[in-house]
């Protein structure tokens, strides 16, 4: 057996003669539990909020969606779609136009957007699961809001005597004078039949309506387009996929996948997620400096034995490994029961929701694999330096005097 193992691991077992030091011993091993799986809790804890807020964008956006390289609009012809079909590894696809609008209703107005949708937009994304109240409508002057909207202007569902009128710029070119301001407008009055709910943001943000209704709003063309969606069957084939679409529309387009299109909210997660993890990491290094402690405590008590090993011919390279393999082994040891205890923790909220949000919601946690590699790869580096600064202690001075 390596010799430097042998005597750490002897020395781990066996308590001191000094009973502070025992006392040190044990704080320094707890503490390394503590603040591991305090690391590994706070790391699961963002996992679970980050699936959990992007859990509600997911609904609105598609796997993959090509919108036009400049300006707002594209279009597309029959040819394309046809070839969109037959591409292999393609569940769905459908078209939407997007633009601003000014929305009034009894005396109230709010600006919002628009969305014109076909038949097939329920299939390519999850938007109907998020009804609050009603039905998703979206056929001739029927349309769906966002409660956010209905609560600014006052509007109930399905009512046909008092619509929500939708107002939008007609194109050309110039500004609009106030005497001419109604006549560059377009108007529709459109019945609300259904409300759905997500977050206050997107709450007060989209109107959607038929396809064919908003492009006759806009007064475009029916090949005339905003965007195009898509639903995959194999997200791992979405390489693939990306390219035969750019193919078709002979790189006019720019493709985003469901990250590309809230590289914002992605941003803003994964910089609190390191963020977090870099406090926690700083926390760890300060009280690691208790191993580096422990470890100088345990020379000062070992001195007599350390003499010993030194006269009967042991290294004094091998004796600073003694400690250093023990530094080490306290560490690694405390962070796998830290771990563990952490895992256990994350477990029973995955599986009994004991830790609420709100009396229904239990608070989001999700179990990685890979938390469990950093929170251990942290606290063996961080262990691996601090062992290495206290067998620095060892000098020949010491064991010689």
């Amino acid at each position: 057996m390596n010799f430097p193992l042998y005597i750490a691991k002897r020395y781990l077992r066996s308590k001191s003669s000094q009973n502070a030091v025992n006392i040190i011993n044990f704080i320094t091993f707890l503490v390394i539990v503590i603040g591991a799986a305090a690391l590994f809790i706070v790391l699961s804890g963002f996992a679970g909020l980050k699936t959990f807020s992007l859990s509600f964008t997911n609904s609105f956006d598609p796997d993959l969606k090509a919108v036009p390289v400049t300006g707002k609009f594209f279009s597309i012809s029959d040819e394309q779609e046809q070839a969109i079909k037959e591409i292999e590894g393609l569940a769905s696809y459908t078209k939407e136009i997007e633009e601003k609008v000014y929305l009034t209703h009894d005396q109230k107005s709010c600006i919002a957007y628009i969305k014109g949708v076909d038949t097939n937009y329920t299939q390519v994304t999850a938007i109907d699961s998020l009804l609050y109240l009603g039905n998703w409508e979206v056929q001739e002057q029927q349309a769906v809001i966002g409660i956010g909207i209905a609560n600014l202007l006052g509007i109930i569902v399905n009512n046909y005597r008092s619509p929500m009128v939708v107002l939008a710029p007609k194109p050309g070119k110039g500004s609009l004078s106030q005497q001419s301001l109604k006549d560059g407008l377009n108007e529709l009055p459109i019945v609300v039949s259904g409300l759905y709910s997500v977050e206050e943001d997107l709450d007060k943000k989209y109107v959607f309506a038929d396809l064919a209704l908003v492009q006759g709003l806009l007064e475009k063309k029916e090949e005339q387009i905003s965007a195009v969606n898509f639903k995959l069957k194999n997200t791992t084939a979405e390489a693939e996929v990306r390219q035969k679409i750019a193919a078709i529309f002979n790189e006019n387009v720019l493709l985003k996948n469901r990250e590309e299109q809230n590289s914002t909210l992605h941003r803003m997660l994964n910089t609190e997620n390191l963020a977090t993890y870099l406090i926690f990491t700083l926390v760890l290094i300060i009280a690691l400096f208790n191993v580096v402690g422990a470890i100088t405590m345990l020379i000062l008590d070992k001195q007599q034995n350390s003499k010993t090993l030194y006269n009967l011919g042991v290294t004094l390279k091998e004796l600073r490994r003694v400690y250093f393999v023990q530094g080490v082994l306290v560490t690694g040891l405390g962070g796998l029961v830290g771990v563990l205890i952490g895992a256990t923790l994350i477990g029973s909220q995955l599986a009994f929701g004991w830790l609420k949000i709100t009396p229904s919601l239990a608070y989001p946690v999700e179990f990685k694999l890979i938390n469990v590699l950093i929170v251990l790869a942290t606290i063996v580096v961080l262990g691996i330096i601090a062992s290495k600064i206290a067998s620095g202690r060892i000098t020949k001075k010491l064991i010689t005097a």
